[in-house]
């Protein structure tokens, strides 16, 4: 008798399209000029598999990855090591100390205590300036040339806190920025994230971070018609039923029948990173049919309007609009939350 366990087909999935990632990485890295682009990795990829993400990055040629911590760091230390470098942007905590010390990553210094922790170990680091988000880093009054005296400095960077605005802030922080280039000795210099990158040339410096728009996010007008969608939700109807005039659907019946139609219930819910938010507002489709949610949004189901598609039936899938501006559109949210929200249920599945 076997031991081998029966394979459990997924009721949800995520549709992941390998060639759009890379295709926005490496129109990100031309949008960066005579930077390169790095990728920003963290919190798994933005929800999409972070061994997944960077096995196909090394492969198109990235070279320099940026995670939060350093479990982040070590899931991908075999993939990177000998062929890209790894950034840890929390930095290092002194509980930190006993694995950093043994990793090819390199931590992001974003305090003088953090400084002082790894100035004697000899290894290479990243340091981040404080330019005005009030986040991590070093305030850019603290900063003296001997602090990093004897220091292996390879990237010094800052985050732009505004980048998808047009404010006076970009440049405020561009301008602190390089003030503390004129201090701080590092090999490399790091500003634009995704948003970033769009502002321009004054902002590319060494190494550009992206992140969101790797994974479809479009932030600013100059990123339309670079970014493809990367991340496609789909769902199985798990049932057909039939609504009469007055049927109330779902939680709180905030959806009242006014006509006969059926719907589809499908097995994905807010559980799955598909939020309340999309209630009577989020969007389905199937064959170029629109398929809205109808109802609250619940847990682990949602209800769909099969007007447009009467002909569908248990078993058969339908795919969720989620291309991120649009999506964010409908539910209110960020498109980092709805990409970084994508529960663990759903199966993902590169193509």
């Amino acid at each position: 008798m076997s031991d081998t366990k029966p394979h459990i087909p997924s009721t949800a999935r995520v549709k992941l399209d390998s060639g759009a990632l890379v295709a926005n990485w490496r129109a990100l890295d031309r949008m960066s000029g005579a930077a390169k682009a790095g990728a920003a990795v963290k919190a798994n990829a933005y929800g999409l598999g972070a061994r997944d993400v960077v096995r196909r990055l090394v492969t198109a040629g990235c070279t320099d990855f940026f995670v939060a911590n350093w479990q982040e760091a070590q899931e991908i230390e075999d993939l990177t090591t000998g062929k890209a470098g790894v950034s840890v942007l929390n930095g290092v905590r002194a509980a930190d100390l006993a694995f950093a010390l043994q990793s090819p990553a390199k931590p992001v210094l974003n305090s003088l205590e953090q400084v002082q922790r790894w100035k004697s170990t000899g290894k290479p680091c990243d340091v981040m300036i404080n330019s005005g988000m009030n986040r991590l880093g070093i305030n850019v009054e603290d900063l003296e040339a001997n602090l990093f005296a004897g220091m292996g400095i390879d990237m010094v960077m800052s985050h732009l806190a505004s980048a998808d605005e047009d404010g006076p802030q970009n440049e405020e922080q561009l301008s602190q920025f390089r003030a503390a280039l004129q201090i701080v000795p590092g090999k490399r210099t790091s500003l634009a994230n995704s948003a970033g990158i769009a502002l321009g040339s004054d902002y590319h410096f060494d190494v550009t971070r992206p992140g969101l728009s790797l994974y479809g996010g479009v932030q600013r007008p100059a990123l339309d018609d670079i970014v493809s969608q990367v991340a496609f939700p789909q769902a199985e109807i798990l049932q057909v039923r039939s609504l009469l005039p007055g049927d109330r659907l779902g939680y709180n019946a905030q959806y009242i029948a006014d006509e006969p139609h059926k719907i589809g219930i499908l097995a994905m819910g807010y559980a799955d990173g598909y939020l309340r938010g999309f209630s009577n507002s989020g969007m389905f489709m199937h064959d170029g049919m629109l398929l809205p949610v109808l109802g609250r949004v619940s847990m682990d189901l949602i209800a769909i309007d099969l007007a447009a598609a009467p002909y569908l039936a248990e078993g058969d899938w339908v795919e969720c609009e989620y291309d991120l501006e649009v999506a964010s559109s409908q539910s209110g949210l960020s498109q980092y939350e709805l990409i970084t929200g994508l529960g663990n249920r759903l199966a993902r599945e590169w193509t």
